[in-house]
């Protein structure tokens, strides 16, 4: 184990506290010299601290919920953009606020000078702080245990942030759990691939006992198990799983947001309506809307709306395919809509009608759900709860996430679901509009995700964890 570990905890906490003291500090320059002084009324040391405060209470609210000070675990342009995003709600909150303690709107320019500076100040704090935690916690070297089933959608993701995890080896289960845990200290963490339960359990306890770090991707009764709840009304524990969904007050509290939030956003976004309408319309002469079926509660079919953003025979064959990278099908204009999710908006007249609601799983077409329920029956478990315009698959996944993995996203949104995480995933959905990854389309030639667990493909995969295996001399 690395000495310097023990010390994260003190490099993150530091780091966090270097931007939050730069940007209250040059605001509270900026109010106690200028604002004070121009408002009618102006404030003296108490009500100046009071100011403060609340720029405070909404930064670290902002940036917490964006993960904006999450040195050492976002990507670099991950970590910058959630920063900028952060300070630009605080800054224009703050401008309503001076707006209405002064009773007027004021010149925004300090405003936009403000932002101007903090962006700088986060650029430069992100690249100095992540070089700093780069150097004192370099990449861990990770050993993969897989089965039959290659981590081949794992491997991938490791790989692609190889800031923070480098695949050192890989063995095969079949190797025997002792072997296996001879060779385990060489490394610094362990992946558990998709292995039998019996094996799994084994190797977590031992690692447990020997102190090893363990990585390993949930199955849906793991996702079951630690949303239920715990009893303890006899000397020994119960875990109850109680299965039947929202209770009918937060049915009620939902659907009332649903119709506030949705009505509200529709008033907001009547001129992007009027906007994209037109822009579509002189692109082709075609349809403005787009209708398609989809599944919703209780396995509903349903017609969602979108603004068109492909030709109109972009299926004439009558096969329903997911676009991929390239698409030639999407038009000029639904480039720019798929882009910026503006595709999305019309949909908001679907949580009005009661078809959708503002948070829960997306609606998928009834075609390609039968295809992946052949392969996996619990895809058919997102029913449970109404489709969304945005979700926790929407926010954590990506449009080619697989289906597998956004199941299990989905799931975990339906086991724990509140109203307050309604309301996260709201203030949170903002952060993915503009993010490329998130919009990013499944591989050229793939009819849906689930071509991505392709036989070839995971041959080709299990080729290499096995080339692993011989390079670092694991027998």
């Amino acid at each position: 184990m690395n000495k310097r570990e023990r010390y994260k905890r003190v490099v993150k906490f530091s780091s966090a506290a270097v931007i939050l003291f730069i940007e209250i500090f040059m605001y509270g320059v900026i109010w106690t010299r200028h604002f004070n002084k121009i408002i009618r009324f102006p404030y003296w040391r108490r009500g100046n601290w009071l100011i403060l405060v609340m720029y405070a209470v909404w930064l670290i609210f902002f940036l917490r919920t964006y993960g904006g000070l999450r040195i050492g675990y976002l990507k670099r342009g991950n970590l910058i953009y959630s920063n900028i995003l952060s300070i630009v709600f605080v800054n224009v909150i703050a401008y309503f606020q001076l707006a209405l303690i002064d009773k007027k709107f004021h010149n925004p320019s300090m405003f936009l000078m403000l932002t101007g500076a903090d962006i700088l100040a986060i650029i430069i704090w992100v690249f100095v702080f992540q070089w700093i935690y780069s150097i004192l916690f370099p990449p861990r070297s990770l050993l993969v245990i897989y089965g039959e089933k290659p981590v081949f959608h794992i491997l991938e993701k490791i790989n692609s942030r190889d800031d923070k995890y480098v695949i050192g080896g890989a063995v095969n289960i079949d190797k025997g759990i002792d072997r296996i845990m001879k060779i385990v200290p060489d490394y610094e963490g362990v992946i558990i691939g998709d292995i039998p339960s019996h094996e799994r359990n084994l190797i977590l306890k031992r690692c447990f006992a020997d102190g090893v770090r363990t990585y390993m991707a949930p199955k849906i009764s793991d996702i079951l198990i630690r949303s239920s709840e715990e009893l303890n009304l006899f000397d020994t524990t119960l875990i109850l799983s109680r299965n039947l969904g929202p209770q009918i007050d937060q049915e009620i509290v939902k659907r009332a947001l649903d119709i506030l939030i949705g009505s509200i956003m529709c008033i907001c976004t009547l001129p992007l309506f009027i906007l994209i309408s037109a822009c579509i319309k002189l692109e082709d002469g075609g349809s403005i809307f787009y209708r398609q079926k989809r599944l919703t509660k209780g396995g509903r079919i349903f017609d969602i709306l979108k603004f068109r953003t492909m030709r109109e025979d972009a299926e004439k064959d009558g096969i329903a395919r997911l676009s991929d990278k390239g698409d030639e099908r999407i038009t000029k204009v639904g480039r720019i809509l798929r882009a910026t999710r503006l595709d999305e908006l019309p949909q908001l007249i679907n949580i009005l009608h009661g078809e959708m609601s503002l948070v829960g799983p997306r609606p998928e077409r009834p075609e390609i759900a039968a295809e992946y329920e052949k392969e996996m029956p619990e895809f058919a478990y997102r029913l449970k709860m109404k489709a969304g315009l945005t979700g926790y698959a929407q926010i954590y996944g990506k449009y080619n996430t697989t289906p597998y993995d956004k199941l299990k996203l989905d799931l975990t949104y339906i086991r724990n679901y509140s109203i307050f995480l309604d309301l996260k995933l709201i203030i949170m959905t903002p952060k993915v509009l503009f993010l490329k990854e998130s919009t990013e389309g499944i591989e050229s030639g793939a009819i849906t995700a689930a071509h991505a667990d392709s036989a070839a493909l995971k041959e080709e995969v299990y080729g290499k964890m096995q080339d692993l295996e011989t390079r670092f001399n694991i027998k």
